[in-house]
């Protein structure tokens, strides 16, 4: 078989491997109907939604932050988002001065309130960065969700809402990770304008 063969095959594969996926995801309905209601919730107590992750999840905390602050798909004034994976001092300097596991747990304890909802992303479950920032946010009063993978790691024991999308592939549930999360600005781009 050549390059080219070999290329065309795993383009046809991968997409097999997502749809698989994709026809799962109803069963992830309920619980992103309640991350929808915590968000509201969060939203309508004066609060914000904080996101993190690391990698790919990290740019997807921006990218969901990014849809909160300006908009998605309807008109509405801006959501109170924000992302702890886009201040590169706050991220150097902790790492070097510190460790690279307290990384995000800091910026919890210093810019997070009972009112907050955060969400933390980790394909593994197992990211101790993550696992300890949502510990310090629950400490703080504030809900968190985990939007993980595979058999949910140690996360699913520390945030209040886990959304464990039963896959052992990384991409494909960073790509439930963010169907959800694109569902999420929609739905409430929604009930936001629906009060505006």
């Amino acid at each position: 078989m050549s390059i080219i063969d070999s290329v065309a095959t795993s383009y046809l594969e991968s997409l097999n491997r997502h749809l698989a996926l994709f026809e799962t995801m109803e069963a992830y309905h309920q619980e992103s109907m309640q991350l929808l209601e915590v968000c509201h919730s969060a939203l309508q107590a004066g609060g914000k939604v904080v996101w993190l992750g690391n990698g790919g999840s990290a740019a997807d905390a921006q990218h969901l932050a990014a849809e909160f602050v300006v908009r998605y798909k309807l008109e509405r004034g801006p959501l109170a988002s924000m992302a702890l994976t886009t201040d590169t001092s706050i991220l150097t300097a902790h790492s070097n001065d510190y460790h690279f596991d307290t990384v995000f747990e800091r910026q919890v304890q210093a810019l997070c309130k009972p009112e907050d909802l955060v969400i933390g992303l980790t394909t593994s479950g197992t990211s101790a960065n993550i696992n300890l920032a949502l510990a310090a946010a629950n400490k703080i009063g504030a809900f968190t969700v985990a939007l993980t993978g595979r058999d949910g790691g140690e996360v699913k024991n520390i945030a209040k809402l886990p959304i464990i999308i039963k896959n052992d592939e990384t991409a494909r549930i960073q790509e439930a990770h963010m169907f959800i999360g694109h569902w999420l600005c929609e739905a409430i781009d929604m009930v936001v304008a629906e009060q505006q």
